[in-house]
């Protein structure tokens, strides 16, 4: 007799007291909920030696088990070895193809149902609704016209589960017309039926009428459900409203919702795009129970946010809680906070975690997630100054979309690698790849970090009468400042005061950056009024001023400078530093107070400056 031990967070027991058919079949339901595979098999394995594989309920059990799990191939050999035994029923032949369409597999749900058909097997109420989904799924329009005949043909047109499939089909096509006159053919409408209306009207971004199927089905007497509630979210979430938001999240609370995984992500995703990212993590914090969309829409909001900082230390929990591993969804949201931070170590360990995981690979497959995922991690590398890698990743890429190439001219540019950068631009274009305005943002940056100004102009007289393209602020920005560095500032200012576009403060304050950096102090002067009329709370436009003054020596225009910002209410935003350790990024501010360990870092800070003050006295 067994005596392995099956785990689940809601059962502890062991085989030998699972004497009967029905205890089997409930553990066989535990696992499925739960994914544990590793029970699963185990399980199966038992009871194939007590010989319980005889009754259709067992196999249907099994081959759920089995998707649930994601191991389809397991459950469809499932299916085919119950041929030996008995013919399979509707319910074998239900549950295969509703496990084909949980693994977003509509095609071979298809070829069963095709089979289920040719073997006379009667469909019935349960079939229909899993087929619906599978024509969605190969956007076959004519096969699901095609199972709406038959629904009519076995009777089952009045049904509201049925009924429910159809109209959500036909909405998902922009059929609207075919949807509604189903909807009103229905002599009962239930909120299943309502929902099926709210969220296909939603999903095709039809949000009128979402919102007035709503109104309906309140006033017909229906409570909307959870699903009702998950629809409308997506809709108040497009449009931004976070005060009808709010209402929802009230209702949610009132009719006891809150405890839906489903709802909570929905109100996490809502307020997060709203902005209201305060609201959002409160959500998480109050969930009782997390599922893999909801750690991948918090580390989302932290990222939208700008918190690069937290998003890698949600990432860092979510790894020590060990109850979900990171998705595709997961590291490319993370990606993104390693490349700002430049957390090189996070970024490997990740990029290493996707190799093992096999996320993202590309194995010679056309797949857009795949050119995507590298673009991540290109970029990261990038940022990180590790063009090295940077470039090996995009050497391996089987596809290449524009994006591909852009990053490595930026990254190539960004870290003075000139040559590199114009050397790649130009295979590119030997390509056939037309390249886009973000290319000649690149190229750009690249003659100007690398001092190659000749080559600069040009592009910028190619982009227009070569590759059709109007320069933009962005790209007149890098050649003035191509021309600052280079010294010649009366190029920079020349065409400053001749571009066909009003230029904005970043051009002016990169000109007046110029000026400090060649101590012209008269064209310094033209620069920061220019700045300070366009934006006259930034501080770094009187920080620039009052370098340009005390490199000359004028310190009374210093001392000018700054009561200027104090009449101004101007504060200069303090500086920010940041470090990678293995338990993370700890990020610090000028006169930080609130790291967890600062008595001990001022304590070493303080034995620093004693060490310099004596070795100065030596």
């Amino acid at each position: 007799m067994y005596k392995t031990l099956i785990k689940t967070p809601n059962l502890t027991r062991t085989f030998s007291s699972l004497p009967n058919l029905k205890s089997c079949i409930t553990s066989l339901q535990l696992c499925a909920s739960h994914t544990n595979i590793h029970q699963g098999k185990k399980l199966h394995s038992y009871m194939i030696i007590n010989g319980f594989l005889t009754s259709p309920q067992t196999i249907t059990s099994l081959i759920n088990m089995y998707s649930k799990c994601n191991t389809i191939s397991d459950a469809f050999m499932v299916f085919n070895s119950s041929f030996s035994t008995s013919e399979p029923n509707v319910f074998t032949y239900n549950t295969i193809i509703a496990g084909f369409i949980y693994n977003d597999m509509p095609k071979p749900a298809l070829k069963v149902f095709d089979k289920m058909r040719v073997a006379g097997v009667m469909m019935d109420r349960f079939t229909f609704p899993c087929v619906v989904k599978a024509y969605l799924g190969c956007r076959d329009v004519v096969g699901l016209r095609g199972i709406h005949g038959l629904v009519f043909k076995f009777g089952l047109d009045h049904d509201l589960f049925v009924g429910s499939a159809v109209v959500h089909g036909y909405l998902k096509f922009e059929l609207l017309g075919d949807a509604h006159q189903v909807f009103d053919e229905m002599p009962e409408r239930d909120v299943v039926l309502w929902n099926a209306m709210i969220n296909g009207y939603a999903q095709i971004g039809e949000f009128r009428n979402a919102l007035e199927c709503l109104r309906k089905l309140r006033a017909d007497g229906n409570v909307p459900s959870r699903f009702t509630v998950t629809g409308i979210l997506s809709v108040i979430t497009v449009k931004g409203d976070v005060y009808n938001g709010k209402a929802v999240h009230g209702f949610v609370i009132k009719m006891g919702y809150f405890s839906g995984v489903a709802v909570c992500n929905a109100l996490i995703d809502m307020y997060g795009k709203c902005k209201c990212f305060l609201d959002a993590f409160g959500i998480f914090e109050l969930m009782a129970i997390k599922d893999m969309y909801s750690w991948n829409s918090i580390i989302g909001v932290h990222q939208q946010s700008g918190d690069h900082e937290g998003t890698l230390k949600l990432f860092d929990q979510m790894l020590r809680d060990k109850v979900f591993s990171p998705d595709l969804v997961t590291v490319t949201t993370v990606l993104p906070a390693c490349s700002h931070l430049a957390a090189l170590r996070h970024g490997k360990e990740i990029h290493a975690y996707m190799i093992t995981k096999g996320l993202g690979k590309d194995d010679g497959e056309d797949r857009a997630d795949d050119t995507y995922v590298n673009n991540a991690i290109m970029d990261m590398y990038g940022k990180c100054g590790c063009m090295r890698e940077a470039r090996l990743v995009f050497d391996h890429m089987s596809t290449k979309d524009p994006a591909s190439w852009n990053i490595m001219i930026m990254g190539y540019a960004m870290h003075g690698f000139g040559n590199e950068a114009l050397n790649l631009f130009h295979k590119m274009c030997e390509k056939g790849l037309t390249p886009d305005e973000v290319t000649f943002v690149g190229v750009l940056s690249a003659c100007n970090h690398a001092g190659l100004v000749k080559e600069g102009q040009e592009f910028l007289s190619q982009m227009k009468s070569k590759y059709n393209i109007t320069p933009t602020v962005e790209h007149y920005t890098c050649v003035i400042d191509m021309f600052g560095r280079a010294g010649l500032l009366n190029q920079a200012y020349g065409l400053l005061s001749e571009m066909p576009i009003e230029a904005n403060s970043v051009v002016w304050r990169a000109f007046l950056a110029a000026c400090r950096l060649h101590g012209d102090a008269n064209l310094a002067k033209i620069a920061t009024r220019k700045v300070i009329d366009l934006e006259p709370e930034h501080c770094g436009s009187y920080v620039l001023m009052s370098n340009v003054y005390g490199t000359l020596g004028q310190y009374e225009e210093v001392s000018d400078v700054r009561l200027n910002m104090r009449q101004q209410n101007v504060k200069k935003t303090p500086g920010c530093s940041w470090i990678e350790f293995g338990d993370g990024v700890h990020v610090f501010g000028t006169g930080d107070r609130t790291h967890p360990d600062e008595d001990s870092i001022y304590s070493e800070l303080n034995s620093l400056y004693m060490s310099m003050g004596l070795c100065h006295m030596t």
